[in-house]
């Protein structure tokens, strides 16, 4: 097992004559990236894109006002993960534009960080109507799967907002510019999917591919993998997360998902509808559905339904077209403390990841007039 340096020093022996442009499809990975200055460390050849696996940035803004209405309007309590309450939506300025605003303006909001305390919430107090806003791919997804499979409260609703990875990474390559030459797949959901998931990106496109996990080691050693497919012209799908991502993924969660779940065409924020992208409650599971449930909130007719803010360039940072300082508004006016778009919201958008590693546009235009 080569150490993180080691790896460096194999990657830089390589006869890289022009730029190579990897997708590091997951969140985790470009947190991991960011975090131990991976991109400074490499070879200026070896560009790094930050791709579409942020659950957050890409939930559909009218789900989100759907959560925000509902938690409003209805009787209830509203629970969902953290990082969703400060997601802003499409209104007029003095409007509510997130579930944080909803829950200071007296809606029953509140963060949790796992499905079983959405069920925890719903046998503490069986009196009320609890709503799990469920956003998130398919590591969130197959829990809230298992959750259901083991028989969950009458009172127990779902708002289902799952994504599946593949088939934005699948619509990226099959456009006329996909904007990479390798692929970085995550480990997380190839832990539960399987690897086999990815090997479209080799058989369909003769794309090098790479499963990595979240250290550095895993992670250069999938870069290395790439780029020696990539010299070479021998693209296969390599497993540098042996560990943990097995043949067949997790065959429980797998069977769990098939179980509860329709893989559904769905809406990605800011990109449209991507076919077999969504998972869906299956009809035997109505009773517990928020949509059936309760009314439609989603009024297709406010302005900008469906996108990102007005002059917000995550759609665009998320499907790997432009980097985060590329962006129109990044760091003024959206910040952190004050964020415009979704990916300056969630510790896995690409935004806020480089913001809160110190990547400021002023810093890089001193560093270019030196």
């Amino acid at each position: 097992m080569h150490t993180a340096q080691e790896w460096l020093e194999k990657i830089r022996t390589l006869p890289l004559s022009g730029k190579v442009r990897l997708m590091n499809v997951c969140g985790g990975h470009e947190r991991s990236i960011s975090m131990a200055g991976l991109r400074k460390a490499l070879p200026s050849q070896i560009e790094l894109i930050p791709g579409p696996g942020c659950p957050v940035c890409v939930c559909p803004e009218q789900d989100i006002y759907q959560a925000i209405q509902m938690a409003l309007d209805e009787d209830i309590v509203l629970v969902s993960f953290g990082d969703m309450l400060r997601v802003p939506v499409n209104v007029p300025k003095k409007a509510i534009r997130s579930l944080e605003q909803a829950k200071a303006a007296g809606a029953d909001v509140r963060p949790i960080a796992s499905p079983l305390e959405a069920v925890r919430i719903a046998r503490a107090e069986p009196h009320k109507t609890i709503v799990f806003f469920a956003a998130g791919f398919e590591t969130t997804c197959a829990p809230v799967a298992g959750m259901i499979a083991e028989g969950i409260p009458k009172n127990l609703l779902l708002l289902m907002s799952g994504r599946l990875t593949w088939p934005a990474v699948a619509m990226l390559l099959e456009s006329e510019q996909p904007g990479f030459d390798a692929l970085i797949a995550p480990g997380h959901v190839s832990t539960v999917m399987g690897p086999e998931e990815w090997q479209f990106v080799v058989e369909r496109h003769h794309i090098p591919a790479a499963i990595a996990g979240f250290t550095s080691e895993s992670l250069l050693a999938a870069i290395y993998s790439v780029l020696r497919q990539w010299l070479e012209s021998r693209p296969f799908l390599d497993n540098c997360y042996p560990t943990v991502v097995k043949p067949g993924g997790n065959r429980t969660a797998r069977a769990l998902l098939d179980a509860t779940m329709d893989v559904v065409d769905a809406p990605w924020r800011g990109i449209g509808i991507i076919p077999a992208s969504g998972f869906e409650l299956k009809t035997q599971y109505a009773a517990h559905n928020a949509r059936v449930r309760f009314p439609d909130f989603a009024e297709q007719a406010r302005d900008h339904v469906g996108e990102m803010p007005p002059g917000c360039d995550c759609a665009r940072v998320v499907m790997g077209k432009i980097t985060p300082l590329e962006c129109r508004i990044y760091g003024q006016p959206c910040t952190p403390r004050n964020p415009v778009g979704p990916c300056m919201v969630s510790d896995e958008g690409a935004c806020r990841i480089w913001w809160s590693t110190g990547v400021r546009k002023e810093a890089i235009e001193s560093i270019d007039a030196a």
